[in-house]
């Protein structure tokens, strides 16, 4: 009796928490990249964001939502995917905005500097060039938007004619999520390299490693495609490897560079 009294309380909590978890699901991969967002906004200089993340995370997704059409998973992880899409297109917005204005403000005060020069406008690039030494480096935001769309099409097109073959759908899924994970391990190889974490901010890995936590802990505990739990996993071993470089470089005796370290890029929960 006592029990089904309590039923009434402990009905509506458990679906409050199940809309909360949900939410931060949809909503916590994109929340790293408001700050970072704004900076580039302030400052008016994006050399510490590296738009290869935004490359990445686009194919990943991307990947995730055409896997959802061969095999459907919990529908907060599409729609984080679909969030995730916007936010690194705004982000590649305001990079592409910003570095086209720095180049022609160099070219203005080289033009001031030498009068014997001609301005002229920054070579414009793009993605029709097909010249791998410029790829992902263009100078019109739409094309990158292009790029996408030919992208999604023809993977699209793929999807559509292997849909029907259960090893095509789940090697789609796991090559989603797989790139999605690897996105840590160019910083622990930078850190490798150079021996130091310098210009990295561990509050920003500190936060990598808790959203990814608690995102294995959603995968785990709804029983999503097992390409999720594995890389997810995946990731919170490679956030932890970056914390123990953190700590162990630390204790070294700091060593001269000879150029100044660059921020590190934000990374998707």
């Amino acid at each position: 009796m006592e029990a089904l009294g309590m039923d009434w309380l402990l009905e509506p909590l458990h679906q409050l928490v199940s809309w909360g978890a949900a939410g931060a699901m949809v909503f916590g991969g994109v929340v790293p990249y408001i700050p970072q967002y704004r900076d580039i906004r302030r400052t008016q200089n994006a050399d510490g964001f590296s738009t290869y993340v935004c490359l990445v995370l686009l194919v990943a997704n991307i990947l995730r939502i055409l896997f959802w059409f061969g095999r459907q998973f919990e529908s907060p992880l599409l729609w984080q995917s679909i969030i995730m899409i916007l936010a690194m297109l705004l982000m590649l917005r305001v990079c592409t905005q910003v570095r086209v204005a720095n180049e022609l403000n160099l070219k203005r005060r080289s033009f001031a500097d030498s009068k014997d020069e001609e301005l002229r406008a920054p070579l414009r690039r793009s993605y029709l060039d097909f010249d791998p030494h410029h790829f992902w480096h263009w100078s019109s935001f739409s094309d990158y938007v292009q790029c996408m769309l030919a992208f999604s099409g023809v993977a699209g097109y793929i999807t559509y004619l292997c849909i029907d073959s259960a090893l095509f759908v789940e090697t789609l899924g796991f090559l989603a999520v797989f790139t999605e994970a690897m996105l840590g391990v160019p910083q622990l190889c930078r850190n490798h390299r150079h021996r130091s974490t310098e210009g990295m901010s561990i509050k920003m890995v500190l936060m990598w490693t808790s959203g990814d936590t608690f995102k294995t802990a959603y995968f785990l505990l709804n029983r999503v495609p097992l390409q999720f739990s594995v890389c997810g996993l995946l990731q919170v071993f490679v956030d932890l490897a970056i914390l123990l470089q953190a700590y162990t470089y630390a204790r070294r005796p700091p060593k001269p560079m000879p150029h100044p370290a660059h921020p590190v890029s934000a990374k998707a929960l």
